[in-house]
Formats: C-alpha cells, sequence, structure tokens
C-alpha cells in the first residue's frame, strides 16, 4: 500500500485526527522535508506534517527529489503540463520552470529522471486533498555532488524568495539511524553546512535523498526559517520529517 490507493475521505480523516493534536494549520508554513514513498508505516506522520499546511497561501508547489540514476542533466525537470493521481489533475507552472532554467545552466526540462513512481504523485495526494487550486514544479536531483546542492539551493533561494510557493523536499532517515539523525540534528542547528556538505561527500550517509535534505536545510536557513523537526517519539515514519517557518523573511 502506498498513499496513491487512499480515497480522499481517507487523506482527509487522518488530517483532521493529526490537526485535532495540534490545533490546525500554520500560514508560516513555507519548506516541507517529506517521505518520498508515503506508505502504511509513515502514513500518520505525512498527516502530522501536511496537516500543518494552509493551501490558501500557496499559488504554487515545488516538489524536490532524489533520482538514484546519475545522468548528465544534474537536475531535472518535468516537462509535463499536467500531473495527474486518482484526486484528478494538477497544472505546471511553466513560468516557474523557465526561470529556473534561464537563471543557471545546471536546469533543464528534461525527462529522463521522470517516471510514475516519482515522489510527485505522494505529495500531491495530500496537496490535492488540501486544496483544488495550485500549481506544480517537479525537480529530480541526478547528482549528489556538494556543488549541485549549493546551485540548487541557491537558484531556489532566488526564484522563489518572493513568490507564494510551498517547498517540498522528500528525504528519509530511518529509525534506526537515530545516533546519525542526532549528528545531523546537531550540524542544523549550528548552522554547519560544511559539515552537511562533507558529510554528503563522503558517501557515508544512510539518508535517502540527502542531496535532497542538505539543499532543504541551505534554503531554510537563507530565508532565516526555523526547521522544526516532527517529535521522534512516533513510532514509524522518517526521522527527517520537518516543516520550516517564518522567522523574520525580507521578501523583496
Amino acid at each position: 500500500m502506498n498513499i496513491t490507493s487512499c480515497t480522499r475521505q481517507e487523506i482527509e480523516e487522518g488530517i483532521e485526527n493529526a490537526q485535532e493534536e495540534h490545533h490546525g494549520a500554520s500560514g508560516e508554513i513555507r519548506l516541507l522535508l517529506a517521505p518520498e514513498v508515503i506508505n502504511e508505516g509513515n502514513f500518520e506522520q505525512a498527516c502530522n506534517l501536511y496537516s500543518r499546511v494552509d493551501m490558501s497561501d500557496y499559488e504554487t508547489v515545488v516538489v524536490i527529489e532524489p533520482q538514484d540514476q546519475i545522468l548528465e542533466k544534474k537536475l531535472s525537470i518535468a516537462s509535463s503540463g499536467i500531473f495527474e493521481t486518482p484526486l484528478g489533475e494538477v497544472p505546471a507552472n511553466d513560468r516557474i520552470r523557465s526561470e529556473f532554467c534561464n537563471a543557471n545552466d545546471y536546469f533543464f526540462i528534461h525527462d529522463e529522471a521522470f517516471d510514475r513512481d516519482s515522489g510527485l504523485f505522494q505529495q500531491l495526494m495530500f496537496l490535492q486533498t488540501l486544496s483544488d487550486d495550485f500549481s506544480v514544479v517537479s525537480i529530480q536531483i541526478t547528482d549528489d555532488n556538494p556543488a549541485t546542492v549549493e546551485e540548487l539551493a541557491a537558484v531556489i533561494e532566488e526564484v522563489l524568495a518572493s513568490g507564494n510557493v510551498l517547498l517540498v523536499f522528500c528525504c528519509e532517515l530511518d529509525r534506526e539511524f537515530y545516533e546519525e539523525f542526532q549528528k545531523i540534528e546537531k550540524m542544523v542547528q549550528n548552522s554547519n553546512h560544511s559539515g552537511l556538505l562533507n558529510y554528503l561527500n563522503s558517501g557515508a550517509s544512510e539518508i535517502k535523498g540527502a542531496a535532497s535534505f542538505i539543499a532543504g536545510v541551505l534554503v531554510a536557513h537563507s530565508w532565516k526559517l526555523d526547521l522544526t523537526f516532527l517529535e521522534q517519539d512516533e513510532v514509524r515514519g522518517s526521522l527527517l520529517t520537518a516543516y520550516a517557518g517564518r522567522q523574520d523573511v525580507a521578501y523583496v
């Protein structure tokens, strides 16, 4: 089972149950760290995460996810004009896609890294339950080189700083690696970005989607967002599931 087999009602009920625990959505969130695949093992945690989002604040959602293949196109953006799930269709934001490609040579509108198993469709099931009026951009990271991660974060910071956009970075860390999470959390808290990038470059990480995770951390820091990991006493789900809200972001 994964989220794409769920009904709208099942997702709505999961979100409503989660909202009862923390008193509803917040208009301050700009960035999520979410599991790439949502299934029975992390469904409640994903409901907790998405129940904090007020979709009336966003015109577009940009989903950034890892791709296991190493391809020539380091940051690939899906070309489709429409993305469809069992809950309906969501239009692509062609303007933002073009802005990414115009801003940096790392970005290409290219479908080699994109398929129906993409984590985008997992996230869309929650987003469509929350709103029927938004567009989406799908980015796949095909190169875990720290330089690629820094370029990705820098372009996001530049292109999306003033927009009504929600960012979803797909990444996961199994709960058996709690000691690793503690080290990562300390680097995040200390803004030790060089340490995180060296950690990525070492290849020692157990994170699935480490490049996506670190890009999210860099963007949150640049925008002065408070990155909050969900409570770690939850029985199931990724240790990295988190949201980042406004602190004192200056829009230009």
